[in-house]
């Protein structure tokens, strides 16, 4: 009885072994990790490219981790650079079998015979190696039929003749020549007479042009015509040139309430601020808000536009007109 016992132990124990067996199996199957070298000889200075593969089946829930390349893969190897993690299907007709790849260029500057240890994959928890490659590096090939070092040739001592000043001769005359033909030509064809400038001509007052303007809106008196925006809109145009003009200031520019704040720092009298604000008021009430005014406004609106223009205008420019009409 205890022998039965033992025994059906015992198969206990050998089928847990054989499935835990199994299922380890199960875990790596169909799952390879191997590196190729495109060449296994280079000279010192040239690159060669290792390839790294992950195969595994597609059926699988497989978890890859490639290993991290650094700068180098040992003191006499530089990696140059490493591309990103592709995945490809190289059996079409076997899909079902996958490849994960990764390409690392190297070179190295010593020569020898050297030694790359296999690279480490975790695939699915399980580390996986390559097989070690193997790198032969040759230095230059030497011409050993020349072995002796010479020193450098000293340079030939040509003696100078005439003959090598002929081209800066050549080239001498030539740029004479042109400077001759180029003045001869501007003098003949170029060159103009001086011409006495005309004197300028003298400047009109700024206020004589604007009482001008305003005595031809008085004669026509379009306001009559029920023309009250233009009429209006001519006016406050020559109050805003007069400004302009002798102020120096872009009043026609400007909203009203600007130029009235501009004029408020000039040295000008109240009463005619007060009427130049009347003015560009009524006249932004007429263009804007489409005011009528009455008659009495109108002939304000001229008449305090003369009384600006007068009130303001310079005594300088008004002797000098007084001095041109006598």
């Amino acid at each position: 009885m205890r022998h039965i016992l033992l025994t059906a132990k015992n198969k206990t124990i050998v089928l847990f072994l054989s499935f835990l067996f199994l299922l380890l199996s199960c875990s790596t199957y169909g799952q390879e990790v191997f590196a190729t070298l495109d060449t296994n000889t280079i000279r010192i200075g040239e690159q060669a490219k290792i390839d790294l593969y992950v195969k595994y089946k597609a059926t699988q829930k497989t978890q890859i981790h490639f290993p991290a390349i650094g700068d180098t893969l040992r003191k006499e190897i530089d990696v140059v650079a490493v591309s990103k993690i592709d995945t490809t299907t190289p059996n079409k007709s076997n899909p079902d079998e996958i490849y994960q790849h990764q390409s690392i260029i190297i070179t190295s500057s010593d020569s020898g015979f050297w030694a790359i240890a296999p690279f480490t994959c975790v695939v699915n928890k399980d580390t996986l190696r390559t097989e070690p490659l193997l790198l032969t590096v040759m230095t230059l090939p030497v011409d050993t039929a020349e072995t002796s070092i010479k020193d450098i040739k000293a340079p030939f001592e040509e003696p100078i003749t005439w003959r090598d000043y002929l081209t800066y001769i050549y080239g001498g005359v030539a740029v004479l020549v042109l400077l001759l033909v180029s003045f001869f030509i501007y003098r003949k064809y170029f060159k103009k007479k001086t011409i006495q400038a005309a004197p300028p001509k003298p400047q009109v007052p700024p206020h004589i042009t604007a009482l001008e303007q305003l005595e031809l809106i008085k004669t026509k008196k379009i306001w009559q015509e029920g023309k009250y925006k233009e009429y209006h809109t001519q006016i406050s145009d020559a109050l805003r040139a007069y400004i302009e003009n002798r102020y120096h200031i872009m009043a026609m520019e400007l909203t009203s309430d600007e130029i009235l704040k501009t004029m408020s720092h000039q040295v000008i009298d109240a009463v005619s601020k007060e009427k130049l604000k009347q003015v560009l008021t009524l006249a932004d009430y007429v263009k804007f808000a489409k005011v009528i005014p009455i008659d009495v406004e109108n002939e304000l609106s001229l008449s305090n536009a003369f009384d600006f223009v007068n009130g303001t205008k310079r005594e300088v420019e008004s002797k000098i007109q007084q001095n041109k009409e006598a």
